[in-house]
Parts: C-alpha cells; sequence; structure tokens
C-alpha cells in the first residue's frame, strides 16, 4: 500500500462516487484532503473531521493551487450532467485549468473516472467531453490513470433510481429502441475498488482501462431483473424509435430523476456500452465484480435499512422577544411569512420532529396539495416532488430534499430549505427551534425574493393558500414534537 504520508485530493466530494470514495479511502488508511466548492455541503458527513478542506472551484485555476499543495496523487471526479454544448465546454475548460495546476504543483498522479462510450458512434456533447476530458489530463503530463465505467449501479445512483421508479410504477412499458442496447452496468462496490486499487498498482498508470460488470445487458433486461428480485411483474412493448429527449421528459414526469439528469444516460445507450478490452481484469485480478442482480439486491437492502451514504440527489432570522403566532413583513424587497408557538418541550424533540418531514412520510398537513405542486412543477420542467430524502431521519447540507435543497443544518436550531421548483423568484423555507424560558421557540419562516411583476403576483396568488398550509404545518410539526417527546 502507498506511504499513509503521502496525500491524497479528492475532487467531486459532494458527488454520488466522491462522497463514497473519502471513507474508504480514510479507512485505507490514507491522507485526504477534498476540494469543494461549498464546504458547507460538507455538514453532516461522518468523516468530515478527519480530512482537510479547501474550497475552490475548478473554473476558477487560481483557486486550485493551494488544493493541489503537496499533493501525490489526485481524484478527478468532477463534471456537470446538464448536456448541451455550452457545458460541455465548461467540463472541458474546469479539466485544462485542473491539468495545468496539477503539472504545476508536481502532482505525481492523477485517476480520471470517466464514462464507458463508444467514440466511434453519434454521442452526445456531454458524453464526447467526458471521453475528451480523459485526453485533457493526459496531456499535461502528468501520468493518469483513466477508468471508464459502465453505468453505476448502488442504492441512489441515477440507473438505479431510474430502473426502480420505472419498474415498481408502470406494470406497462412503451419501450424506445435505447432499452434494447447492451450495455455492461457495473457496481458502485466495485468502482470504488477499482479507483482504491489503482493508488498501489504501478502498472495501471497512464493506462486506459474499461471497467463494467460481469454481464451484458440491454436497459430492459435490467428493468426485467429489478422486478424479478422485487417479485413483480412487469410487460415491454418494444417500438423502433430512439426519442432520447422525448424518453427523458417522460421519465422526468414518472420518477424523482429530472430530464437533464437522465439525458446523457439515454443518449449514451444510442451504442453499446460494453467492455472492449480485458486490461482490468489483468491488473487487477483480485476484484471480482458482482453481477447486476446481486447490485441491485444490495442496493435494496441499504435502502431499507436507510443506510445510503450519498444520492444523486446536496443566517436570515433572529430571536423573537415577544412570541406572536404570525407576522408578516417585507424586508428589501423580500416577502417573509413567519409562524411562531412557544412549546413546553425539550429542544431535541422539535429539532426531530422537523428534520423528519419530507419523502415517503409527506409534509404532514394537505399533502394532496404539496403532491399537486410537484405535478404543477413537473409539468414546466421543474424537478417535483418526487426526488424524496435519502433517509426518513437523517439531512445533510446540499442534499435534495423533495422539490426543497438543504442550504444549511444546525443541530437542534435550524433546518433552511432552498426552493428548487419552477418559481418567478426565490424562495426558502427555514424551521429554527431556539430555547426561552425552560421552552423552545418553534418557528417557521417562509422566505420570497420575487423576480419582476410575476413574482410579485405569484406571491400574492399564493399567499392565501400558504396562510393555511403553512399554518398547518406548524401545528402537526409541533404534535409530532410531542408524539416524539414521550
Amino acid at each position: 500500500m502507498m506511504s499513509s504520508s503521502k496525500l491524497i485530493l479528492v475532487t467531486g466530494a459532494t458527488g454520488y462516487v466522491g462522497g463514497r470514495l473519502v471513507p474508504r479511502l480514510l479507512e485505507a488508511g490514507y491522507r485526504v484532503r477534498v476540494l469543494v466548492r461549498d464546504p458547507a455541503r460538507l455538514h453532516g458527513r461522518p468523516w468530515l473531521n478527519q480530512v482537510e478542506i479547501t474550497a475552490g472551484d475548478a473554473l476558477d485555476a487560481s483557486s486550485l493551487i493551494e488544493a493541489l499543495r503537496g499533493v501525490s496523487t489526485a481524484y478527478y471526479l468532477i463534471h456537470g450532467m446538464q448536456g448541451g454544448k455550452v457545458n460541455a465546454e465548461r467540463d472541458l475548460s474546469m479539466a485544462r485549468n485542473f491539468a495545468n495546476a496539477a503539472r504545476e504543483a508536481g502532482v505525481e498522479h492523477i485517476i480520471y473516472l470517466g464514462e464507458l462510450v463508444d467514440p466511434t458512434a453519434d454521442i452526445s456533447p456531454y458524453l464526447r467531453a467526458r471521453h475528451e476530458t480523459g485526453y485533457i489530463l493526459r496531456a499535461s503530463g502528468v501520468p493518469v490513470t483513466e477508468f471508464r465505467a459502465g453505468m453505476i449501479v448502488g442504492s441512489g445512483s441515477v440507473l438505479f433510481e431510474m430502473i426502480r421508479y420505472l419498474s415498481e410504477r408502470e406494470p406497462l412499458l412503451i419501450c424506445p429502441a435505447w432499452f434494447f442496447s447492451q450495455a455492461q452496468p457495473i457496481a458502485i462496490r466495485d468502482v470504488l475498488a477499482y479507483l482504491i486499487a489503482a493508488l498501489d498498482t504501478p502498472d495501471a498508470i497512464g493506462r486506459l482501462i474499461e471497467i463494467g460488470g460481469p454481464t451484458r445487458l440491454t436497459y430492459a433486461d435490467m428493468l426485467l431483473e429489478y422486478a424479478k428480485e422485487r417479485g413483480l411483474k412487469r410487460y415491454l412493448i418494444r417500438t423502433p424509435f430512439y426519442a432520447p429527449r422525448l424518453s427523458a421528459y417522460w421519465v422526468h414526469m414518472i420518477t424523482p430523476l429530472h430530464w437533464r439528469l437522465v439525458l446523457p444516460l439515454i443518449e449514451g445507450l444510442r451504442a453499446s456500452l460494453i467492455v472492449r478490452n480485458e486490461a482490468a481484469r489483468a491488473l487487477f485480478p483480485h476484484i471480482q465484480p458482482i453481477d447486476f442482480r446481486t447490485a441491485v439486491h444490495l442496493a435494496l437492502g441499504r435502502i431499507q435499512r436507510d443506510n445510503v451514504e450519498t444520492s444523486w440527489a446536496d443566517a436570515l432570522v433572529t430571536t423573537a422577544g415577544a412570541v406572536k403566532p404570525y407576522t408578516f413583513t417585507v424586508e428589501e424587497g423580500m416577502f417573509i411569512e413567519k409562524r411562531q408557538v412557544l412549546l413546553d418541550l425539550p429542544l431535541e424533540a422539535v429539532f426531530r420532529s422537523y428534520m423528519g418531514i419530507g419523502g415517503e412520510r409527506g409534509w404532514l398537513y394537505m399533502d394532496w396539495a404539496w403532491a399537486m405542486r410537484g405535478w404543477m412543477d413537473k409539468a414546466v420542467g421543474g424537478v417535483g416532488l418526487r426526488r424524496g430524502r435519502r433517509h426518513p431521519d437523517e439531512i445533510r447540507a446540499g442534499e435534495a430534499l423533495d422539490f426543497w435543497r438543504v442550504e444549511q443544518v444546525e443541530p437542534n436550531r435550524l433546518l433552511r430549505l432552498r426552493a428548487e421548483m419552477k418559481l418567478p423568484g426565490k424562495a426558502w423555507l427555514e424551521f429554527r427551534s431556539d430555547p426561552q424560558d425552560g421552552k423552545t421557540l418553534f418557528t417557521v419562516t417562509a422566505y420570497f425574493a420575487p423576480h419582476g411583476l410575476f413574482g410579485f403576483l405569484y406571491w400574492y396568488a399564493m399567499w392565501l393558500p400558504h396562510r393555511f398550509i403553512f399554518d398547518g404545518l406548524t401545528r402537526r410539526v409541533a404534535s409530532r414534537a410531542r408524539v416524539l417527546a414521550h
């Protein structure tokens, strides 16, 4: 094993793979530094105090200097998922900045996780950029190990979630042609095993290594395998059309996944995503990838145990003196609607109550209204309500919570959510618990910063519904806190 005195940099530590790689590197005895744009998004990670944290953005070359200082090996796990030529160029710019900074810093080794693609096929700008990123990193002169992975299967992965929701919700599926392209999905645990093994495999340096699971499957096969694992009867009707964008919109409406997130995956299935060389087997004979059915079984087990590590899915108020049940103010152009109640309950119970809202548990009051708002958002291209939550009772900053993003969590004190639904402005929903004379002052605050005339019209159109919904939500959170306190 590489000397633990050498420093390893992990980029993309708030992402699906990076968030799982960091604790495994620590378990293996490595010193780890993480590069993130917003360190607050790491709050709640159990390994937070065991790593060095550097704030930086690969689009800003100067911010990479400190991050790469003293680094022996750097994992390059940065990429966007929005597709299109503009974002593809953005990804390539980040790769150039990182490659140049790594060379200047004297980095000895870069490990890059790309995607298994057929470069001769007509692939999307996003997938082409993923392919070209490897060439850019190698052009720096720093030795590179590039893994090209098949679609990743694991609790919380885009592929797994797409299969899971389509299988669970659609007994009869009209299948575009991409359902029947061959692929070689690989379990997340095997991807992590390869990434870590590359640190201690000199023969892997400078190599391009394709990795995939042991079996070739079509997407249709994967759906049926998942259905078998769950004991479901599912029927597929084949069509000759690819229709990737239409398919992405369909997935967007049926599942929690945004169409921009799944479009690159669907576009990749225009060609067969299979391993064409066996370098991985020769270089890492001790890694025996598990089959798709086993990967699904393990992923479902993690979900059932509420043990999902990472998912695809990531101070405005002061304490009031006198307790007013409801106040409405406009401050610096922002509408602020506040509800307060003084509870004869411990802080911990109130905090646990509002930390458990959303997802399968719902929003405690008028769930049908929340669901309707989610469908309205889906219909105009928003994220919708179905993203759910990673864990029924735990929340970390940066995670998705239905159509919100968790912006800040302070234990026993604060949960702030930022709206990610389509809105004519910006919105936040904040829950706060403060000690007051041996009791807990519970505050629910909605903030809205309108954009233009439509923003003002939207706020006043929603003001009355909000009165009912947020009043009820405040009462139900307080009721749940009473139950949890006893």
